[in-house]
């Protein structure tokens, strides 16, 4: 049994909240040409080497997720976005089996769409590190060439993504404390979520 295959079975052995629905969803997945594999701690749905669909459970509910939902035409109108600074991914939210098995057909059309838009290559067009830089980090940054070197060769992602955590803190000097624990990821180029 592979890695990927056991940490498959591990994860849906330990599911006790949403199992049905993780599992009906799932089906729904096998029955499609994607790929099932392990990252992020969740099941991932892949066509070739491109992430397609993600399967969460939550406290409050279970979640398709797809990457590049934004790119889907959703005639539905059932897509949402995860989070208010989510650009890409949109998801569909369950509380039953029943929602699931009503929108089968909607989500196999999804899917296929999903699929078709990664056989085409089609991208997320993001804008260029929209989002301002905190006082606290552009100083640093001047003071520190080689870490405005490594902040620079982040992925547009993992810039992002450290610039929300910096900027979300209230006050100058949590601020600050968050960019001095941060150096050492960014050195090594990681990002806030990577593994240290």
């Amino acid at each position: 049994m592979s890695d990927t295959t056991t940490e498959l079975a591990e994860h849906f052995a330990e599911i006790e909240t949403w199992r049905d629905e993780v599992l009906a969803l799932r089906a729904l997945l096998h029955a499609s040409p994607l790929t099932e594999d392990f990252k992020w701690r969740a099941p991932v749905y892949t066509y070739g080497d491109h992430n397609v669909c993600i399967l969460w459970a939550f406290k409050d509910r279970c979640t398709l997720g797809f990457f590049k939902g934004v790119l889907l035409t959703d005639p539905k109108g059932i897509l949402n976005a995860p989070g208010p600074n989510s650009r890409s991914s949109r998801t569909v939210d369950f509380t039953d089996t029943a929602r699931i098995a009503e929108l089968a057909p909607v989500l196999r059309a999804y899917i296929d769409e999903a699929i078709e838009i990664e056989k085409a290559g089609l991208r997320v067009h993001f804008a260029k590190d929209d989002l301002a830089y905190p006082e606290e980090l552009v100083e640093r940054l001047e003071e520190d060439p080689e870490l405005q070197s490594a902040f620079e060769a982040l992925t547009p992602g993992r810039r992002r993504g450290w610039l929300l955590h910096f900027s979300s803190a209230k006050l100058p000097l949590t601020r600050a404390t968050r960019i001095d624990c941060a150096v050492p990821l960014i050195l090594a180029g990681k990002g806030m979520h990577d593994r240290p």
